[in-house]
């Protein structure tokens, strides 16, 4: 019996449908150009174990991630799955902290991308500049750096200052997207991540913006929450989510071993 068969045949249909997205979603995020070798993360929540989820083995880069690599954790940082490698202890504690206050959340994303650091540095972060910063806008918030992120204690404020939002600017850091889906959470840090790209092309132009007045960038932000909500009409990540996975198949195929 080969190790994937045996994987197969200990979990869940669900854990195993799950572990496909997120292998998926790591080669999507490297496809893309955002990952950072073996550093940052990505995690998923077990579909019947809402205190554990599945992470990435530190030492792997995303394009050679599969379903039956992916390490299961618990809250408390217990391993409950076999791996050759160790899980990475900052991505362990800012992945903890989100699943454990958002137990809607089913997938966090964290990168380190030129354009994403590039933002969260700037004192202001993230402008209302372009119709494309007001829709990742309207869903989010900041926190603060703290070094590397290996202080358990960080996992409160990250909770806090995430709040009921769908992106965090880690100041001086990086990007931050949770989702309900794995498509949801990919789709936000592919707009969170245009964002900031078209932000720095702005500014690198060195020309005068066309401000967006504060009554429209208020009507645009709630429009964008009422079309991406489960009940608009384009719930975020529902639709993009199966044509990514087509793209995957073509261009990189094999995360679902």
């Amino acid at each position: 019996m080969s190790n994937v068969t045996a994987l197969k045949s200990s979990i869940s249909e669900a854990e195993w449908q799950m572990r496909k997205d997120l292998a998926a979603c790591f080669r999507l995020v490297d496809l893309y150009g955002w990952s950072d070798l073996i550093a940052t993360h990505l995690s998923a929540r077990v579909p019947d174990a809402d205190d554990q989820f599945l992470i990435n083995p530190f030492g792997l880069t995303f394009d050679e991630m599969t379903a039956s690599l992916l390490m299961k954790a618990d809250e408390d940082g217990n391993l409950l799955s076999q791996s050759d490698y160790d899980m990475n202890p900052a991505g362990f504690v800012i992945h903890s902290a989100v699943h454990m206050a958002r137990p809607e959340v089913a997938c966090v994303i964290h990168t380190h991308t030129q354009a994403g650091v590039g933002v969260a540095t700037q004192k202001n972060g993230l402008l209302p500049l372009t119709q494309q910063s007001l829709a990742v806008l309207a869903t989010t918030s900041y926190h603060e750096y703290e070094g590397i992120a290996f202080d358990m204690s960080e996992r409160e404020r990250l909770a806090q200052d995430l709040g009921n939002n769908n992106v965090l600017f880690l100041k001086n850091h990086g990007l931050l997207t949770v989702g309900n889906t794995v498509g949801e959470a990919f789709m936000w840090m592919y707009r969170a991540e245009r964002a900031c790209r078209f932000q720095l092309a702005f500014q690198q132009a060195g020309v005068e913006a066309t401000e967006i007045s504060e009554e429209m960038q208020k009507i645009t932000m709630d429009r964008n929450r009422q079309a991406n909500s489960k009940d608009g009409y384009r719930p975020i990540g529902q639709k993009e989510w199966p044509a990514l996975l087509r793209k995957l198949d073509r261009e990189n195929p094999g995360y679902d071993a």
